[in-house]
């Protein structure tokens, strides 16, 4: 059976560098940093008093009162990026076939802030237990891919992907897959999260997993910097609209990239650690490049995982040192994380569209906040310090490890005939 080519015809994005995928990019690109210190609640009590929040984001602006109060935070922001990515493909929706358009989008947590705020009111209650209606449809992690069905008709396959971190990376491929074996034409597909919230940053905390850097909260993410110490939670939604060449050829989409490689993995080592060599992370870059027919001197920019974490930059390095040797040393890497902080189960589909908009620009976005070289860490390695680098950027890599141990890679090329 020969597998069918996929591209990708439409993007959207709402994150804390901007509403809207140019806002993004142009966050991207001039290297400024989502952080800022928490306004939702009050911060006193926890180590970590800042994140990167949505700027001035308000859900009346895109739902009626009576709409929003049935949606979570984080379906919201899948919607919204959702939206964008539909129109920005420019498929008419009145033309395409709904039975061959499917939806898988994740979230690694789901709808948090729903949990906390009906359990609080729980427990504040007397008498009859009392619950908002829309209290479970509101918090289940699939909830979000219904949505979007429901908001388009859209009839294929719909799921919802769960895999930490590597969430909406995990999507990614699926979609890739079913639209490879011709189950589906069309994928909206991404992922969504939204947990800056009270249990979020004190659950996070208590895992010693977040950096505490409150008085240098702007520059807290600082990946493969020596003195960092630990992720900045993110939030918000990216979204990706992959299609069938042909289908795409056929009504005139624009397209931006191919999506040739997906590769799957897992580390089997720690609940939550990666490997320290990198193991799992060799495997799935390795993985991703075989089912591209790829070579390593094929990729010109890895977006990495790059959390800002101690354990986990250096295994990422170490492991792309050991499957792409010398020619590790002439590619750009980079961790937008450093800008967005971490969106977790949204951080691979605002990844993956850094690592598009990359390839069309020919322009790689920088790691931000270094100023201090790790000794465990190759100084030979161009991980794109500081400043945006301006170079032709045919293949781009993009990396995405979850607790657990779950490790999702993808691929984009420049699309040709």
């Amino acid at each position: 059976m020969e597998l069918k080519r996929v591209v990708v015809t439409g993007l959207g994005a709402l994150t804390p560098l901007g509403k809207t995928v140019d806002e993004y990019w142009q966050g991207l690109v001039n290297g400024v940093s989502g952080a800022e210190l928490i306004t939702r609640f009050n911060t006193e009590k926890f180590k970590t008093k800042f994140a990167c929040q949505l700027k001035n984001f308000n859900p009346e602006d895109y739902f009626d009162r009576k709409e929003a109060r049935k949606l979570d935070l984080y379906t919201m922001y899948a919607l919204i990026a959702s939206d964008e990515a539909i129109r920005d493909s420019g498929i008419d929706l009145e033309k395409i076939n709904h039975d061959r358009v499917g939806v898988i989008f994740g979230s690694g947590i789901g709808g948090f802030s729903t949990v906390y705020t009906e359990l609080i009111d729980f427990a504040k209650g007397e008498g009859t237990p009392r619950f908002n209606p829309f209290f479970i449809p509101k918090l289940i992690s699939d909830i979000a891919a219904g949505q979007i069905s429901i908001k388009y008709g859209f009839r294929g396959p719909n799921f919802a992907t769960v895999s930490a971190c590597a969430t909406s990376t995990n999507a990614i491929v699926d979609a890739f897959n079913y639209i490879r074996l011709g189950k589906a034409d069309v994928f909206v597909t991404g992922g969504a999260e939204a947990t800056i919230v009270e249990p979020g940053i004190g659950g996070f905390n208590a895992m010693q997993a977040m950096s505490t850097k409150n008085d240098e909260y702007k520059t807290a993410s600082r990946p493969f910097d020596k003195t960092r110490d630990g992720f900045v939670m993110g939030e918000g939604s990216g979204a990706l609209i992959l299609e069938e060449r042909e289908h795409a050829r056929k009504r005139g989409g624009r397209i931006y990239a191919e999506l040739v490689g997906g590769g799957m993995s897992a580390d089997a080592y720690h609940l939550t650690a990666p490997h320290p060599d990198g193991r799992g992370a060799v495997m799935v870059m390795k993985n991703a490049l075989e089912d591209a027919q790829m070579k390593p001197e094929d990729i010109d920019y890895i977006n990495v995982h790059g959390t800002s974490t101690p354990l986990g930059d250096i295994s990422e390095a170490r492991a792309i040192l050991n499957l792409f040797g010398e020619h590790a040393f002439k590619m750009n890497i980079s961790s937008t994380k450093s800008m967005t902080g971490h969106l977790l189960g949204a951080a691979g589909a605002v990844e993956a569209i850094a690592s598009i908009l990359a390839i069309r620009n020919n322009i790689v976005p920088p790691t931000i906040n270094f100023t201090t070289p790790d000794p465990e860490i190759n100084p030979g390695l161009n991980l794109t310090f500081n400043k945006a680098q301006h170079r032709v950027v045919n293949v781009a890599l993009s990396n995405t490890f979850g607790f657990g141990g779950h490790n999702f890679s993808v691929i984009f090329k420049k699309y040709t005939e």
